[in-house]
Formats: C-alpha cells, sequence, structure tokens
C-alpha cells in the first residue's frame, strides 16, 4: 500500500514537472477500480463510465495544484463521488422518463421478461435474491448514506479513509454511516425472510 502512494507520488511529481505520460500511466493504473466505485453507485455502465471519464478530466485539470497532503486514492474517491453527485442534482432537475412493464410489438402487447442464464440450486437462486433485493435497496437511499454505504462495505474503506474523502469529522461519518444502515434495514424490513432480519 505504502509503494502505491509512493510510485503515485512519483507520477504527480512527474506530471507536475511537465511529463505528460505521467498522467496517462496514473489514469492507467486506477481507471478499473475508478469505475467499479462508480458502477456500484451509479448501478449502470455507461453512467458509470461517464462519471470515471469526468472524474478523471477533473483530476487532469487539478492536479497540478495536488499537494499529496491525502492519498491520491483518496483524492480520486472524493472526485469520483462528486462527479456522482453534481450528475444526480443535475438529473433531479430534468423529468424522468418510466420504462412500461410491456412493450408493444406489431399492435399486440409483450410482457417485458429479463433472461437469466444461470441455471443454479436454490441457494445460489436466493443468493441472487438477496443482491438484488439489496441493490433495489441501496438504491433508494439517498446520493450521500448510497456513497457511504459503498466505501465502507463495497470498497472496504475504513471511517477515517471516508471521512477524508468527503471532508468530515470522524464522528459525523460514523453517525450517518449508522443512518444509512438503519434506513437500508427500514427499506429491507420486508424481506425479513430473505435476509433474517430480527423483528
Amino acid at each position: 500500500m505504502a509503494t502505491a502512494t509512493l510510485d503515485d507520488s512519483i507520477l504527480i511529481r512527474r506530471f507536475q514537472n511537465g511529463d505528460v505520460s505521467a498522467i496517462e500511466e496514473l489514469i492507467r493504473k486506477h481507471q478499473n477500480r475508478a469505475y467499479q466505485y462508480a458502477f456500484r453507485l451509479t448501478r449502470s455502465p455507461d453512467e458509470a463510465a461517464d462519471v470515471v471519464a469526468e472524474a478523471f478530466v477533473r483530476v487532469y485539470k487539478a492536479i497540478g495544484s495536488f499537494k499529496g497532503e491525502s492519498a491520491f486514492t483518496t483524492w480520486l474517491h472524493r472526485i469520483v463521488t462528486n462527479c456522482f453527485l453534481d450528475r444526480r442534482k443535475k438529473q433531479a432537475s430534468r423529468p424522468a422518463v418510466s420504462l412500461e412493464a410491456t412493450l408493444n410489438i406489431g399492435g399486440s402487447e409483450v410482457e417485458r421478461q429479463f433472461e437469466d442464464d444461470a441455471a443454479s440450486p436454490h441457494e445460489e437462486a436466493e443468493r441472487g435474491e438477496r443482491n438484488i433485493r439489496l441493490g433495489e435497496a441501496i438504491s433508494k437511499l439517498p446520493e450521500y448514506q448510497r456513497a457511504m454505504i459503498m466505501m465502507y462495505h463495497s470498497d472496504m474503506l475504513s471511517y477515517e479513509e471516508i471521512a477524508d474523502i468527503l471532508d468530515l469529522p470522524m464522528g459525523t461519518v460514523k453517525s450517518r454511516l449508522n443512518r444509512a444502515r438503519l434506513a437500508l434495514r427500514e427499506l429491507l424490513s420486508d424481506e425479513q425472510e430473505l435476509f433474517a432480519i430480527a423483528a
């Protein structure tokens, strides 16, 4: 981990000293992780790609003044999170288009169906159902709660790292993460059997 931070610092310094290839190397090094994080936030491959592209444009514009007070990965997480939240604010001001449950094909209506590739035993089906329900519930959380849940539980970031990314006191991170978990639990309360939630 310390080696990765050192490598990032070297690449940043090289870019700040005029080596343009250093930023390309830095982007190549971090683009997959940034995309995975953005995808977990957006749940859309196209939107995740847009968020990451916008984030790296912001990185390119601001890296000249990057002082290294935090790790590059922490700074990148903050930028990706901000790009995601900015896009959500813009989308909230536009009307949403709802997809119909049926398709009109050749004058007749056909129910929209989704193909399930995996022919799996009961436990695998149940695990898949849990993941779907959990993903749906997470997507219903407010953006800041969704981001905190993803950073802590998916990206395995510590409270300190989240506090640094979101520029919040650690106590605030802990209380907000707890509220996000409680909100998630409430959203999943109808799924007690699937998630073994105690009433």
